[in-house]
């Protein structure tokens, strides 16, 4: 923890061993991260139940998690930089208690208008907490324990990415006191509460060094590029992808070009822009960005088809379904665990492209064994290809957070957050969007019941030679990371960030 960063008054305690309280901080931001990864997915699994018991309609459905989805999107970057200029902490509590409150108002909802505008309330307190994540750990931790810190965020992405669908399906059909799909939402209140008590009380303040000023014409511009590119990814195939909706997309372009020419001028101007475009001149930032980006894509794609895969295709309940994805979420915690604390720092980035390389193989070895066993293929058959894909992303995911932030100045430290987070939901769109073409596109608009089964396996095996194909693109994107993990010298002259080299460890 640096002082520079500190509010007036707060806390001035050394960033030494002895200051244990930087651990509860971090448990406590960990659990807040685990808890916006599963509600991404947890809804997924219980649609049905929501559509029978509420009455929702298809439209209503589709808000139910594209609400959250846009809402997160919009606001993550502008959340981001919130905590830079008002306090990291402060805007976590505030995100954490609405997102909280939010879940109450999900749980308890009277009908499917009032679930809608609560999961749109939800994505937008979520993108107030989650950026903090990343952003308090990046002021809090000392450069040598930034990694093994990375490596336990690795862990927690594993195990929210499949924990989601299996909670859902356990508290969906255990169906706890009547309440058949409301659990989903009301299990985050004592977690919520508890987070934001233990916070308030461990997690010390910091903000970026200089005062800053929030650019609000470049959350008008974020806000407004993000949903001309996000809605009609998420809406395109359900309305028959209108003439309308390529447009809003084509237009998007030129929104985003407006953007970066208005925060050139007002980081010249004043240096508060909401996007500071001078990270992008850090190597490690831009390479990691641009990975981020198409590893979304790969994993939005795959995580989607997976699951109509086996629920549809195989009809699985959504039990077994949940079930089946453990050994992948074991793997991935394991693997983040190993990568950052034992192999980064020894192999560098080739931890990450073989990381690519073990998905991708995963992948193929998936592929082959749902063309052997077609609809009699059991759970188990799918255990071997799905630890070789875990431990492949769990490879990945840990270092590749802490290559992107590694460079990045302290004082920038919410939007680099908030960039990160956004890259890696556009990424998720774009791959929800690519969905239509290579699964829907290969199965046809009218089965018999007889046809769906063999027609989504074969839609399945399609889609991820796609994945397995997006996965080597990022193998070559990774040759522009850097060959060593590089991370800030404490104390540096002048307060300004200076790279170093990890050392090799001794013989």
């Amino acid at each position: 923890m640096t002082s520079t960063e500190h509010t007036p008054g707060a806390r001035q305690d050394a960033a030494g061993p002895a200051d244990r309280r930087r651990w509860f901080a971090l448990a406590i931001v960990m659990t807040a991260a685990f808890m916006d990864l599963v509600d991404v997915t947890i809804v997924n699994i219980a649609i049905p139940s929501i559509q029978q018991d509420a009455g929702a309609s298809l439209g209503q459905i589709q808000w139910i998690t594209a609400g959250y989805a846009l809402a997160f999107a919009a606001g993550l970057i502008t959340g981001g930089r919130l905590g830079d200029i008002h306090g990291r902490r402060r805007l976590f509590l505030v995100g954490i208690g609405g997102f909280t409150l939010a879940s109450a108002l999900c749980g308890f909802a009277a009908d499917p208008e009032m679930l809608v505008a609560s999961r749109i309330l939800q994505g937008g307190m979520a993108a107030l907490m989650v950026p903090q994540v990343l952003s308090i750990v990046h002021a809090t931790f000392p450069a040598h324990e930034r990694g093994k810190v990375f490596g336990l965020f690795g862990a927690v992405v594993g195990l929210g990415a499949v924990s989601g669908p299996l909670l859902g399906a356990l508290l969906t059909e255990w169906n706890l006191f009547g309440l058949q799909w409301r659990p989903i939402f009301l299990i985050n209140l004592p977690v919520g509460v508890v987070a934001f008590l233990l916070g308030r009380r461990f997690i010390t303040e910091s903000r970026a060094p200089k005062a800053l000023r929030l650019d609000l014409v470049g959350v008008a511009l974020v806000t407004l590029g993000l949903l001309m590119l996000l809605y009609p990814l998420t809406r395109g195939r359900e309305l028959g992808w209108p003439l309308w909706g390529h447009l809003c997309m084509v237009g998007a372009l030129g929104v985003f070009a407006a953007l970066v020419a208005y925060e050139r001028r007002k980081a010249a101007r004043d240096g508060s822009p909401l996007i500071e475009l001078s990270l992008f001149r850090v190597k490690s930032f831009a390479a990691g960005i641009a990975v981020q980006t198409v590893f979304g894509v790969a994993l939005g794609i795959f995580f989607l088809v997976w699951t109509l895969y086996m629920q549809v295709g195989l009809g699985w309940s959504p039990l077994r379904a949940g079930l089946t994805g453990v050994p992948f979420s074991l793997a991935v915690s394991t693997a983040a665990g190993l990568s950052v604390q034992k192999l980064v720092p020894r192999f560098g980035r080739k931890v990450l492209r073989a990381g690519a390389l073990l998905m991708a193989a995963g992948v193929l070895l998936y592929i082959g064994e749902s063309h052997r066993y077609g609809l009699s293929i059991a759970s188990w058959q799918m255990a071997f290809p799905l630890v070789v894909m875990g431990a492949g992303m769990g490879l990945i995911v840990a270092p590749l957070t802490d290559a992107v932030l590694s460079e990045v100045p302290r004082e920038h430290a919410g939007s680099a957050s908030g960039l990160i987070n956004t890259v890696q939901q556009m990424g998720n769109a774009l791959g929800l969007g690519l969905v239509s073409v290579v699964f829907f596109g290969v199965i046809g608009d009218r089965l018999t019941p007889a046809q769906v089964g063999p027609a989504f396996v074969h839609g399945f095996q399609h889609a991820l030679w796609w994945v397995a194909g997006i996965l080597a693109a990022i193998f070559l994107l990774m040759s522009a990371l850097p060959k060593r993990p590089a991370q800030h010298v404490e104390g540096a002259a002048g307060g300004a960030p200076v790279a170093r080299k990890v050392p090799e460890p001794a013989a």
